[in-house]
């Protein structure tokens, strides 16, 4: 699961990483920056296929067009890549709907066996070393409330680790190359294929190094966060949610 990321960059630096712009109304959503705690509910830019030039401001946490409640999102934060085209939730917006995520680094907790026998997880903040920012593939969704609202939300695709994410937990979110955050936002390519281009991000070219648990709770959002810690092997009091 990937269910905590961080986007500590500015508008700016998105728009040139991405060569596209904030809509004015897209910017007064997606405040403040940085966010060095993201995490499901929040609203947060992305990058849609219908509309490669702007950042759209959407929620974490996929609610399907057909769902009867938003509370379905909090559920699905992650799209498996190995079943993406079995899950009704999945099927049809992996061929209609794909959008880039951006992010400079991700959470995951690794197990770890402390000295006195118990075992605690400890945080670790995973980036990418060749690009200080990168997108994370995702699918997007419209979901029109009972009072008419329109929410626009999205999930992370995740898959199988790579050798470096085996050591701290079994699934990634799934990292995107430069050419393929255009293949993925193109229909050049039928979605089978689209799918199928994703492997494990290089681990040659990634780094993970263990944060506070701090990081656990979503009411922390704060610089020291991201700032690299000894594991505390004798906490074993996590809230992630």
């Amino acid at each position: 699961m990937c269910g905590r990321s961080s986007l500590t960059k500015t508008e700016k630096e998105l728009e040139e990483r991405f060569n596209a712009t904030f809509y004015s109304d897209g910017l007064v959503n997606y405040n403040p920056l940085p966010n060095y705690n993201v995490a499901p509910s929040h609203v947060m830019p992305v990058i849609i296929n219908e509309d490669r030039l702007h950042f759209q401001a959407y929620r974490w946490g996929l609610i399907p067009s057909w769902a009867k409640d938003a509370k379905i999102g909090n559920k699905m934060i992650n799209a498996r890549i190995e079943t993406l085209f079995e899950k009704s939730s999945f099927k049809m917006a992996v061929a209609k709907r794909r959008c880039l995520v951006p992010a400079d680094g991700f959470y995951e907790w690794k197990k770890i066996k402390g000295p006195n026998g118990k075992t605690t997880k400890q945080p670790y903040r995973i980036q990418t070393t060749d690009r200080e920012i990168f997108s994370m593939a995702g699918l997007w969704d419209r979901w029109k409330a009972p009072d008419g609202q329109t929410i626009f939300s999205f999930t992370v695709i995740t898959q199988g680790p790579n050798e470096l994410m085996k050591d701290i937990h079994d699934r990634m979110p799934a990292i995107l190359t430069p050419e393929q955050e255009e293949l993925w936002l193109s229909d050049d390519l039928p979605p089978s294929e689209l799918v199928g281009m994703i492997e494990p991000y290089p681990s040659e070219h990634m780094k993970a190094y263990p944060v506070s648990n701090k990081i656990g709770n979503v009411r922390n959002n704060s610089i020291d966060l991201i700032a690299e810690q000894r594991p505390n092997l004798n906490d074993n009091t996590l809230t992630l949610f």
